[in-house]
């Protein structure tokens, strides 16, 4: 049974969300045992690697106040969002990702993907939120001091629709850590384990893990150890 809610799960689970997936079938065991058993089993969790920053700071252009200020913990879906970019390498050059995230789930609710990390990357990325969320006026949009979120064309997006926006302090990456997280644990359980010969192998590999397996089944910590969706189809039923 260990051996399947490992696999299942793209091996990433360790013996905390693997007492969990057990606990759901109606097992209880300890995570000592899980441990052991994993190690009988010659199960290993992918290893982390460490990635860096790919927006660019160092500009004139109008920097928001910090108005999120690390409050992380939102009690309501489409109170506020957070975002940011990162890039992938592939046999065809980089390709960057950008994302949106609803803090209340933690669900990816936006994403983009380009061969540049344009302005266009991040517009697309929240438009898509905003297309499938509808979330009324007064969002609150939190970023970095990327130049990107600091454009005129976004800053008209934001205005557009009626989303105030929020940025980190200088120089601190903390301010924006559940992007900063989900990016960690993209490229943990999955890109830092490929090798992604085309930009549309690319493509078809972060939709499944995004849509498919992120939002839809990975246990998340912050959710009790439900996934995104299904934390909030039990806030929606309640």
């Amino acid at each position: 049974m260990i051996t399947a809610a490992f696999t299942k799960n793209r091996a990433v689970y360790g013996t905390r969300r693997l007492k969990k997936v057990l606990e759901k079938q109606g097992y209880t065991a300890s995570r000592r045992r899980i441990g052991r058993l994993l190690q009988e089993a010659q199960l290993r969790c992918k290893t982390k690697r460490r990635f860096k920053a790919t927006t660019n700071s160092k500009h004139n252009l109008p920097i928001a106040p910090n108005q999120l200020a690390r409050q992380f913990n939102v009690t309501q879906p489409n109170q506020v969002y957070v975002g940011d970019i990162t890039y992938l390498a592939t046999g065809e050059g980089w390709l960057y990702l950008a994302v949106v995230i609803d803090l209340y789930s933690r669900q990816i609710v936006g994403w983009s993907m380009a061969e540049h990390m344009k302005t266009r990357l991040v517009n697309e990325a929240l438009l898509r939120a905003i297309w499938k969320r509808k979330p009324a006026k007064g969002l609150l949009w939190h970023t970095d001091r990327g130049s990107q979120y600091a454009s005129d064309s976004h800053r008209k997006l934001l205005k557009q629709h009626g989303i105030q926006q929020s940025m980190s302090r200088k120089g601190n990456c903390w301010d924006n850590a559940v992007s900063e997280s989900f990016f960690h644990t993209l490229k943990t359980e999955c890109v830092n384990h490929e090798h992604y010969a085309t930009r549309e192998a690319t493509r078809k590999s972060l939709f499944d893990y995004i849509e498919v397996f992120y939002n839809r089944q990975r246990l998340h910590s912050n959710n009790g150890y439900l996934s995104p969706v299904e934390f909030e189809k039990q806030h929606k039923a309640a």
